[in-house]
């Protein structure tokens, strides 16, 4: 499958995204992005299906066989029906959910939390490219009290979770387990 890299150009980085606009002063940005070799049409349907409770985060076999409980490897139709308004439960505790609160099938899907003071925005974005499809993420943050923690601690676990995630993403199209 060859190296992944999940950062993403500079045009990129700068371009608005669906959802930007709901922390527009965000104190904390982070965008990741990477190549899946596939159309929209197959990567779509694992994006829409992410989320505890639902298809879980995906990771490459190597690091899934030392977990407890495992991600996906199927498109499971239950996980496909995801609506603006729809609640996603999270992984940062107990309380902790997203809202969808727009959605473009097939394009993108952003989910929204307040956790405290803490606002956030988390936007997938879906594109076709030459070479299969391009996926951006943008995890915006609002009414961070330790904004240097957040951006490099934060930056480092959120870089490592999307390497992941990009990693377990590419095994799954490319099995074909949809």
């Amino acid at each position: 499958m060859g190296r992944i890299s999940v950062q993403p150009s500079a045009a990129e980085r700068i371009e608005p995204l669906p959802g930007d606009e709901l922390v527009a002063r965000a104190d904390v940005v982070m965008d990741r992005c990477f190549t899946v070799p596939a159309p929209p049409e197959q990567v779509w349907p694992w994006l829409v299906q992410l989320g505890k409770r639902r298809a879980g985060w995906y990771l490459p076999r190597p690091v899934e066989r030392w977990l407890p409980r495992r991600a996906s490897r199927r498109i499971e139709p239950a996980w496909q029906q995801l609506a603006v308004g729809a609640v996603v439960p999270d992984w940062g505790g107990r309380q902790a959910t997203f809202t969808v609160v727009d959605l473009a099938a097939g394009a993108h899907v952003v989910f929204w939390s307040r956790r405290g003071r803490l606002q956030l925005t988390w936007a997938v974005v879906l594109r076709p490219e030459a070479r299969g499809s391009r996926v951006q993420l943008r995890l915006r943050l609002g009414g961070v009290r330790h904004r240097r923690l957040a951006r490099y601690a934060g930056g480092v676990l959120d870089w490592l979770t999307v390497l992941g995630l990009a990693a377990g993403l590419r095994e799954r199209v490319a099995d074909g387990s949809g």
